[in-house]
């Protein structure tokens, strides 16, 4: 059964924004986001069953924490436009993860999760080891099986602003310590569901390079700080005082990051004026991406929060890592790359700007 009707705190452009929760049958959590209520009934049919079961250890050398987990080796690999399991299920046909007919925007418990809070306690073994508590969600961005951030709109953008805010808030209230809303872009990066959609993943730890990033906050470093001494060579857009930038470090060729240009730590502390330009920025990027490489342009996009109580010294930013050097040539992330963790950076930071500013 579905629980009833709720609005979230927030408004947009004086819009109210509405959230339902259903719970599947497989006991998975189901959030549908909207400017209408959501009062369809679910479609009936077969139910979905989850396949969890992971574990934490931690690499002695280099101090860094894996996810073992095995259970989703067989997860839904390319299926047909006509088996999509992200697009609205329909009677008659059989059950997708989303069991009514429409909706505007949702999020539910992965299938196939990586962490997740029934994780067992690992078996004594070699390593420092960690239950894989935590969570790992599909957002799916609308009904269509077919757009991306560039194509949905302003108001669907900020729709999903407000959702990624609604599960940061949730999943910290339940004892997450980071969590990472991504989303991975095109076959090159691995994806093997093309519906518009990304993730959210709950760590029970902080990964290194996030704690590596709030060091160097609370030591000083001030990241919005530095955007207007470097607007003249490396920015590429601005909207809503949200700078969209390569920044002079980049480690992709064309990465492309969004951030405040007052310290912010985490969308949760956007203004109605910074919600607006973060939403329309992510379509901005994506739009010059594609106009600049001339095809849907693989890519990570990560969104870099505060982890849970540091708010203060953290300074957030959304990070776009597109998966091509030039038109028709992907960036391989080869031998030196993953051995040593220095990238070898083909195309400078201040060129990339220049031409992701000058494509639209």
């Amino acid at each position: 059964m579905s629980d009833p009707i709720g609005t979230l705190h927030r408004t947009i452009d004086g819009a109210r924004v509405y959230r339902r929760h259903h719970t599947k049958s497989d006991g998975r959590d189901l959030f549908l986001y909207g400017y209408q209520p959501h009062e369809l009934p679910p479609v009936a049919g077969d139910g979905l069953d989850m396949n969890a079961g992971a574990e934490l250890r931690r690499h002695p050398l280099r101090k860094t924490w894996s996810i073992y987990a095995a259970n989703r080796n067989n997860r839904t690999f390319k299926p047909s436009a006509a088996a999509d399991p992200l697009a609205p299920s329909q009677p008659g046909a059989p059950l997708t993860e989303i069991p009514f007919e429409d909706f505007e925007l949702c999020v539910f418990g992965n299938r196939f999760p990586s962490l997740h809070p029934s994780s067992p306690e690992p078996a004594q073994g070699p390593l420092e080891t960690a239950r894989a508590d935590g969570a790992c969600e599909v957002i799916v961005y609308a009904p269509e099986g077919t757009g991306s951030l560039a194509t949905l709109g302003q108001a669907r953008r900020r729709l999903l602003l407000e959702a990624w805010i609604d599960r940061y808030v949730e999943l910290y209230d339940k004892g997450a310590a980071f969590v990472l809303p991504f989303e991975n872009r095109g076959e090159a990066v691995g994806v093997t569901l093309h519906h518009p959609h990304g993730q959210i993943y709950a760590f029970p730890v902080v990964p290194a390079p996030q704690a590596a990033a709030l060091e160097a906050f609370e030591n000083g470093y001030d990241l919005a700080g530095q955007l207007a001494g470097w607007r003249a060579e490396y920015a590429i857009a601005e909207a809503g005082g949200m700078m969209a930038y390569a920044p002079p470090f980049a480690r992709f060729p064309y990465e492309v990051w969004i951030s405040a240009q007052v310290p912010v730590s985490g969308p949760w502390g956007f203004d109605e004026t910074q919600s607006d330009g973060f939403a329309h920025l992510l379509g901005d990027i994506t739009a010059r991406y594609d106009a600049f490489f001339g095809t849907d342009t693989p890519y990570m996009l990560s969104l870099h929060a505060a982890p849970f109580g540091q708010d203060g010294a953290f300074q957030f930013s959304a990070q776009f890592y597109p998966l091509l050097r030039a038109p028709g040539r992907v960036k391989y992330l080869a031998s030196v790359e993953q051995a040593t963790g220095i990238f070898t950076v083909d195309v400078m930071p201040e060129q990339a700007a220049k031409a992701l500013r000058e494509v639209l």
